[in-house]
């Protein structure tokens, strides 16, 4: 298999010494104790309660708490703002708040800020982003002390914990109350590491160490003075602002981009797997066409055999990327199984093919939104064992129209599930009764994963699982393809760790000495 060839560092060098000469912020660095960080999208509010993008989470990880939060090396949802919980039922959570929290203004927070914040939440008229989500499972807060709080549930639910830890921070009680109809403008009161100090939506986002933060985090004590996170949405420039110290560091860089910068002086390259997986899923359910090709098993067989995954992977994917078996990440709990593997075996795909009764192969349509050249290879495999495979390959939101109206007989996507270690955020996501992405029509595969996600056993969760997850490979309903590979590019100076989860913690970020 044949890969892009990288672009001559000549070239790329030509471009950035003319960029260079753009940059306006040189005061990145130890010098001032200011940490510089590339964003390729604006963030419209600093509200995480207002916002789904994953840079909202990225610098909400640095402003606000929750009760919960990822822990970097683990990925488990382990006590934050809280300092204990327990499940006194499956119904019922009490938490207990940690001493000596208190908000960017001053005040401490209390039992009566938790209540005020999830009642925001699941009041529809607040309009929060994951509103809909916390209602469907919490039905009321109450206070049982100073520091000690329930959570009455609806149904147990075993990913309470991440709900809190990534999607709820908490805010002062009385916070929107003069908002009126824009309660996301309101100045951000959290209790994070750090506090904004100023914000220009679309352009920086300036943060300063709260002196105030509470000693017994997890996250106390973080090295680095400031912050500033600036919008550079085009990649040539932020090449040009890391080499003339604009900034000190870019995410998501693409391998070939990070193989030709990562030679150029004082440029240091660092990357890791990516919680993110591509796939394939087929319509087994013949929602496109009832008398699809793609209903027959033996065909979904087929295409799993035809598809070359490891060169995929090695050549094109590149970095840490790793071949996937299953329909979630390594990484994420309950993603264990011993179903079948598909190895690259074009003769028995032809097989099976002529099995299914197409012996002469079929055509159709493949829809892709993201990586191009992985969609192409794909294609070039189908090819080989006579299928003719027209490929579509569209923007996303035209990808997510046809797809959410199950009009599609094969598509590749991508899933980072919110940077959720666990399966319930990849399988349950794509095999769940209600979902657009689920193309299985295999109602007791559902049925299994509704269970896993309505128990707070663990040993039972992780059975469930396996059980989803050898059904989903038995019947070929995906074709798991690859985890991704982080790359990110910075000055030598700095120490960063790579994130397991896919989402950066600056918060981790020092200077070297």
């Amino acid at each position: 298999m044949r890969t892009r060839p990288p672009v001559p560092i000549g070239n790329c060098l030509t471009g950035l010494i003319a960029l260079c000469a753009l940059s306006f912020h040189a005061n990145a660095g130890p010098d001032n104790d200011t940490l510089v960080v590339a964003l390729s999208k604006p963030l419209t509010t600093v509200d995480r309660l207002y916002s789904i993008q994953r840079e909202g989470l990225i610098l909400s990880r640095l402003t606000d708490d929750g009760l919960f939060f990822v822990d970097p090396e683990s990925l488990e949802f382990v006590p934050l703002a809280a300092s204990s919980y327990e499940w006194v039922s499956d119904t019922e959570l009490e938490i207990t708040l940690r001493e000596g929290v208190v908000f960017h203004d001053g005040s401490p927070l209390t039992a009566e800020d938790v209540i005020y914040t999830f009642e925001w939440v699941i009041n529809e008229e607040s309009d929060t982003s994951r509103g809909p989500v916390i209602r469907s499972w919490l039905d009321s807060v109450e206070k049982l002390g100073p520091r000690k709080v329930r959570f009455n549930l609806k149904l147990p639910y075993p990913m309470a914990l991440r709900d809190m830890a990534i999607s709820i921070p908490l805010r002062k009680q009385g916070t929107y109350e003069d908002a009126e109809d824009d309660a996301e403008a309101q100045p951000l009161n959290g209790i994070g590491p750090y506090r904004v100090s100023a914000f220009r939506a679309g352009r920086e986002i300036v943060l300063e160490r709260f002196e105030g933060y509470y000693q017994t985090s997890p996250k106390a004590n973080p090295a680095i003075r400031n912050m500033i996170f600036r919008v550079i949405p085009d990649q040539g420039t932020q090449q040009a602002e890391l080499l003339s110290g604009g900034i000190d560091i870019m995410m998501d860089v693409p391998p070939d981009v990070a193989d030709n910068v990562s030679h150029l002086p004082g440029v240091k390259r660092l990357e890791g797997n990516d919680i993110r997986i591509g796939y394939i899923t087929l319509d087994a359910a013949g929602e496109a066409n009832p008398d699809s090709p793609f209903v027959n098993r033996k065909v979904r067989q087929a295409i799993n055999h035809a598809i070359n995954r490891e060169e995929i992977t090695r050549y094109l994917v590149r970095g840490s990327a790793e071949v996937v078996h299953f329909a979630c990440h390594p990484r994420q709990f309950g993603c264990s199984a011993d179903g079948p593997r598909y190895p690259y075996n074009p003769q028995k795909a032809r097989q099976l093919l002529a099995e299914a009764g197409y012996p002469d192969g079929f055509s159709f349509k493949l829809w892709a939104y993201r990586e191009k050249i992985i969609a192409e290879a794909v294609v070039s495999n189908l090819n080989a064992i006579g299928l003719d495979v027209d490929l579509r390959f569209v923007k996303l939101n035209v990808f997510s129209k046809v797809r959410n109206s199950k009009d599609m007989q094969a598509f590749f996507a991508s899933y980072g599930s919110g940077g959720t270690a666990d399966a319930s955020a990849s399988t349950g996501v794509h095999f769940a009764a209600n979902s657009a992405r689920n193309y299985s029509g295999d109602e007791a595969l559902a049925a299994t994963v509704s269970s896993a996600e309505q128990t707070i056993d663990s040993d039972e969760r992780k059975r469930l699982y396996r059980k989803a997850l050898n059904r989903i490979a038995e019947q070929a309903y995906w074709v798991p393809m690859f985890s991704y590979s982080q790359n990110f590019l910075l000055t030598p100076g700095l120490e960063f760790s790579v994130p397991k989860d896919g989402v950066p913690r600056f918060w981790q970020a020092s200077w070297r000495q």
